[in-house]
């Protein structure tokens, strides 16, 4: 019995070393990849006020429709890890030209999408000159498009293949030249013609390339991948790995959009209580949304990790590891919720001057948004590490009709139910926000402990 135990106690440390091993950089990586836009804004606006709003305007697009399609693509990871599980290794370089195929169909009627977008963004009200800007930065960034989603290719297979140190890497060095990209196309440096708006797309362009072209040499020359041989089934067509990949991940990019939607619609209503209760939601939002960013790495390494278990048929294994990292994640939100109970002030200070009075009244809301962001975090985080698990299984359907019902109907709904109906104002809509959350958490957490029960006891039963 003691040895039992000391196996069980010796399995857990072994996943936890595990998990973090694949987390730890895919965590930063996904931070480095969040500063990026952000940075961007913060050199939009050492132009002018114009060029950091239309800046805006063009970079939530790009951004969008980019986490859209790397959303839809995600399902690759998960294709490789499971075949890497198996040691399928001829499958390993079939399903990773298919995710290329795929990303090259997505990439063209994307593209032309965003190079045309001025034409919607006109449709939604937008000051014309605002939009004019916004289009030249479009029509520079959008170059950038298939390196975008050629790197996310990349990502996710090195990722499966439990060696995604090297992009973080990429990404470190990519975002510090970034910066100085910006800066030379912005203002027309080393004998440059000054480009200003559209100078931060096209540094993004050159960027995205050289993030893209310096994973690709890795790859290629790293002994580790020699034996997967990508270049053997780059131009070949399997049209059952295709279409396996595209009908789980559509799944993923509408998820996806989904979330976006929601996340949109909520400021929109907010901002009908006035300027000061949507610039105390933004300070909330973007503090929670950072923190998501935590959640969103290790997400990815439970699906590479359950993803590679499968493909071993260990389903004890997937359940410790997806509950591990569950229990790692909570751990760190719950502390990161004391964080914003304890130090409102010094959060909210990062954005605006507390000690102006013109601020009170946004300071003091965006305080009780932050109280609620607390406890809407850990449960984004939950929901977020089951879904990874779930798409490491590559059930994607059913969770994605559970996060559109928590997010829309109850999320949506039951937040203008009490902003509104009820009374409760901008605290109604994060509290409709929480519950929304918590159902999707529960009913996520659910779908995989009950779907892993059922394939454990099946196998149980042919044995």
């Amino acid at each position: 019995m003691e040895l039992t135990s000391k196996e069980l106690k010796s399995e857990f440390i072994l996943e936890i070393q595990a998990c973090l091993q694949l987390a730890v950089p895919l965590v930063i990586t996904q931070i480095l990849e969040a500063g990026i836009p952000l940075l961007d804004g913060v050199m939009m606006g050492l132009l002018n006020s114009q060029a950091l709003a239309a800046g805006a305007l063009g970079a939530v697009t790009f951004s969008t429709l980019a986490s859209i399609c790397r959303s839809t693509l995600s399902t690759v990871g998960a294709t490789v890890a499971n075949a890497f599980g198996a040691g399928k290794i001829d499958k390993i370089s079939c399903v990773t030209s298919q995710g290329i195929w795929l990303a090259a169909i997505i990439c063209f009627p994307v593209m032309f999408m965003i190079w045309h977008f001025d034409f919607i963004l006109m449709l939604t009200g937008q000051e014309e000159n605002n939009v004019l800007l916004a289009k030249t930065y479009l029509q520079s960034i959008v170059w950038g498009f298939p390196a975008a989603l050629g790197f996310c290719i990349l990502k996710e297979v090195s990722s499966a293949l439990n060696r995604p140190q090297f992009l973080t890497v990429i990404t470190v060095v990519g975002l510090l030249l970034n910066a100085a990209a910006n800066y030379i196309f912005m203002f027309g440096k080393f004998g440059l013609p000054a480009l200003g708006l559209a100078g931060i797309g096209w540094a993004s362009t050159l960027i995205f390339w050289l993030n893209f072209i310096a994973a690709a040499s890795w790859i290629c020359l790293d002994k580790y991948f020699q034996e997967y041989q990508f270049n053997s089934a780059l131009f070949e067509f399997d049209k059952e790995i295709f279409l396996d990949i595209f009908q789980t991940g559509w799944y993923l990019g509408l998820q996806y959009g989904a979330e976006v939607g929601v996340f949109t619609a909520i400021a929109v209503l907010m901002g009908w209580f006035g300027t000061d209760k949507l610039a105390a939601h933004e300070i909330a939002m973007e503090t929670e949304s950072f923190v998501e960013t935590v959640s969103i790495g290790i997400s990815y390494a439970i699906t590479m990790r359950v993803g590679l278990l499968k493909g071993q048929n260990d389903f004890k294994g997937i359940n410790r590891a997806a509950f591990i990292c569950i229990a790692l994640i909570t751990a760190f939100t719950s502390i990161v919720a004391t964080l914003f109970w304890l130090f409102p002030n010094n959060i909210v200070s990062i954005y605006l001057d507390i000690n102006n009075l013109e601020n009170v009244e946004i300071v003091q809301t965006a305080i009780y948004f932050l109280a609620v962001a607390a406890i809407v975090q850990v449960f984004y985080s939950i929901q977020a590490i089951a879904a990874g698990a779930l798409i490491g299984l590559k059930d994607t359907r059913t969770p994605t009709l559970i996060t559109m019902f928590a997010y829309w109907v109850v999320g949506l709904g039951g937040g203008y139910l009490m902003a509104f109906n009820l009374g409760w104002g901008g605290i109604g809509l994060w509290l409709g926000l929480l519950l929304g959350m918590l159902i999707g958490a529960v009913l996520l957490v659910g779908r995989f402990y009950f779907l892993t029960t059922d394939i454990s006891t099946k196998q149980e039963q042919e044995c």
